[in-house]
């Protein structure tokens, strides 16, 4: 077996063409008689080993670009390119093959079965794979280890804390070694403490090569990423590289440890 440090998550150079472009993409909604411009001519790169938090205030635009980067909704003009595949065009079917294919989803709510185990949890989203039953837990193992949950693989979800779950649930958007890996305001049912914890292990996997892309309203938060996007009104206001950017596992040092 790989060792953490050797698990493939997304190891392609970081110097090379962008994962993400999206070129003057509008969005629009019916609802009733009154149509909701969502987007508004939004063009933005992400590269390969970025990092980058996004925030906005409700109905500016945010919730609605992340639903289209994760392949749940498509531009109503314009193209989103996916490792250089236009998906503007593909149909539902389609799109759920490059979900499954290419994009790891992380949400605020863990959305863990019950009675199943971590390991078993995480092997979900490769139930969708022709991969063989070896090679599917094979990779749970690896993506438990990396999150730092090797030793509770057998646990049940009542038996971890908030922030154990919510890594199988990172862990879990690993197993099929997505391209990217969308987290839509991961650390909203957590403490202060777990929710750095959270971001170390996000920082740890974006040092590993995995591109991320974070939705949040908590300043504190996303300034862990690399690059922060604010939305408004459907379009990008403010898209600026973080300075100073702590490091979660330094600030996590000067934490009071929280008993589970």
């Amino acid at each position: 077996m790989q060792t953490a440090d050797q698990t493939e998550v997304n190891t392609t150079d970081v110097t090379g063409n962008a994962v993400i472009r999206v070129e003057d993409v509008h969005k629009y909604y019916e609802l009733g008689e009154t149509r909701v411009h969502a987007l508004r001519g939004v063009s933005v790169e992400i590269r390969r080993g970025e990092f980058v938090a996004i925030m906005g205030a409700s109905g500016s635009g945010k919730s609605t670009f992340m639903n289209m980067l994760g392949c749940l909704d498509r531009p109503s003009s314009g193209r989103y390119l996916l490792e250089g595949i236009d998906v503007s065009k593909h149909d539902k079917r389609a799109l759920a093959q490059i979900r499954n294919q290419k994009i790891g989803f992380v949400f605020q709510g863990f959305n863990l079965l019950a009675r199943t185990t971590a390991l078993e949890n995480t092997e979900l989203p490769t139930l969708y794979t022709k991969i063989a039953n070896e090679e599917r837990q094979r990779r749970a193992v690896e993506a438990l280890t990396l999150v730092g949950l090797a030793s509770r693989m057998e646990h049940f979800p009542s038996q971890m804390s908030g922030g154990q779950q919510q890594r199988v649930a990172v862990a879990r958007a690993l197993v099929n070694r997505p391209s990217i890996l969308l987290a839509d305001e991961p650390t909203g049912n957590l403490d202060s403490r777990t929710s750095v914890e959270i971001m170390e292990v996000f920082q740890d996997l974006n040092d590993k090569g995995l591109t991320i892309v974070l939705v949040t309203h908590e300043h504190d938060v996303a300034q862990f990423a690399k690059r922060v996007m604010v939305f408004r009104d459907g379009k990008i206001r403010k898209d600026e590289a973080v300075l100073n950017r702590p490091k979660a596992s330094e600030v996590l040092k000067t934490l009071p440890t929280l008993e589970d």
